[in-house]
């Protein structure tokens, strides 16, 4: 993760709730400062109407596109153009498509293939070839806190929204700690955390109710947890380790 990315946002406003953009627009500042922040969308139409406060609020900039065609989705059209525009105007190195819709997918890919970081942002109903498309997607369920509170006064995931835990997962778990790890079998929780997205874009520890991977690991019966101190400053390392079956 860089934090000095410089990022476009581009959200699709046909296929985003606005209620999301608030906690979307916090989680985008975690990967990079967004540069350039733009929403499409044929802003005749009365159900975008709730957009036009927030954006004013979040300094976000309305593309008007109307819909020439029945059938046809002119915002699509519009965001792609637009993002390869800015792509090659070099002033970005990092790209963030908020959108639900899998004709983003190709968009994505070339982005990447030019060197470009690419995050998603999305409702869960997402389809997969846009979802590994991207460096790391994120669904806007985790980032939607605004009711269920834990008793400490800090705000969670929504019950519904949480996934469970499956066998699938924790091969995906046990064979990610596999691969970075050493001769002992330690795998520092970083390194983990990075190969595990290379595997699966919209892994996130909030999918499943924890706010970090290593509180996500510690809940597991399967692994082993270790702290160790740095040669330098107060933090210290995380490693983890598969149990033995």
């Amino acid at each position: 993760m860089i934090k000095d990315n410089k990022l476009a946002v581009l959200i699709d406003g046909d296929n985003i709730p606005s209620r999301y953009i608030k906690e979307m627009m916090e989680e985008i500042t975690k990967y990079g400062t967004p540069t350039v922040k733009r929403i499409y969308g044929d802003w005749t139409k009365p159900h975008l109407s709730k957009w036009k406060s927030i954006l004013l609020e979040n300094a976000i900039t309305p593309i008007q596109q109307y819909g020439y065609t029945t059938g046809k989705n002119a915002t699509d059209s519009a965001m792609i153009i637009d993002a390869m525009d800015i792509l090659y105007s070099e002033k970005v190195n990092g790209f963030c498509l908020v959108s639900s819709d899998s004709d983003f997918t190709k968009l994505a890919t070339r982005l990447r293939e030019e060197g470009l970081v690419v995050y998603g942002i999305g409702e869960k109903k997402t389809p997969d070839p846009f979802i590994v498309a991207c460096d790391k997607f994120i669904y806007l369920e985790i980032l939607d806190t605004s009711e269920d509170e834990a008793e400490n006064g800090k705000t969670k995931p929504k019950k519904a929204s949480i996934d469970k835990i499956t066998p699938k997962v924790i091969r995906l778990l046990r064979n990610s700690v596999d691969d970075a790890a050493d001769d002992d079998g330690w795998a520092f929780m970083g390194d983990v955390g990075s190969l595990i997205l290379k595997k699966q874009p919209n892994f996130d520890a909030r999918n499943f109710g924890f706010e970090k991977l290593t509180p996500l690991f510690k809940s597991l019966p399967q692994f082993e947890i270790e702290q160790r101190d740095r040669t330098s400053g107060r933090f210290k390392l995380i490693y983890v380790r598969n149990k033995k079956k």
